[in-house]
């Protein structure tokens, strides 16, 4: 979790920072963060459409120029060609409806988050599908300093 913590901080998006590891059988097969799509201009350069409409979080995800840190995870196993069928996926944040359908098609067979988000159709949906979610407790993470890591780079 301590990774995907780490990943939420390269997020562009101005409301709320979220990582996303997919692991299998130990190994990191990838990571995502939310933010805008490829070549495309950042909420941090042009502001938050849903902000200036006053859109509530957990509503109308389709008004969001951001890609989920869960999707571009799975997105970026899909251009790399590797196989996440049977994979975790560790989530700063419990995803929402979108991910959760993309976790259960892409086969994803447990998630650990950190903190809630309010979708109880995104719940309902992992609950039907037979996938295990599990809550972190913060506490538990390693301590992880950006600045440091970007030094060692």
């Amino acid at each position: 979790m301590s990774i995907a913590k780490l990943a939420s901080t390269r997020s562009t998006c101005l409301r709320r920072k979220v990582g996303a590891v997919i692991v299998k059988n130990k190994r990191i097969l990838a990571t995502g963060y939310n933010g805008a799509p490829r070549n495309m201009q950042h909420c941090l350069e042009i502001g938050c459409l849903r902000e200036k409409l006053n859109i509530k979080s957990g509503e109308r995800h389709e008004l969001c120029r951001a890609i989920h840190a869960e999707q571009n995870a799975v997105i970026q196993s899909a251009v790399s060609g590797v196989s996440i069928e049977g994979a975790d996926i560790y989530c700063t944040t419990f995803p929402c409806v979108l991910c959760s359908k993309i976790i259960i098609n892409a086969g994803i067979q447990k998630i650990t988050v950190m903190e809630g988000y309010p979708d109880e159709l995104s719940q309902q949906m992992l609950d039907e599908a037979g996938i295990e979610v599990q809550y972190l407790d913060s506490a538990d993470l390693i301590s992880i300093d950006k600045e440091e890591v970007e030094e060692l780079l």
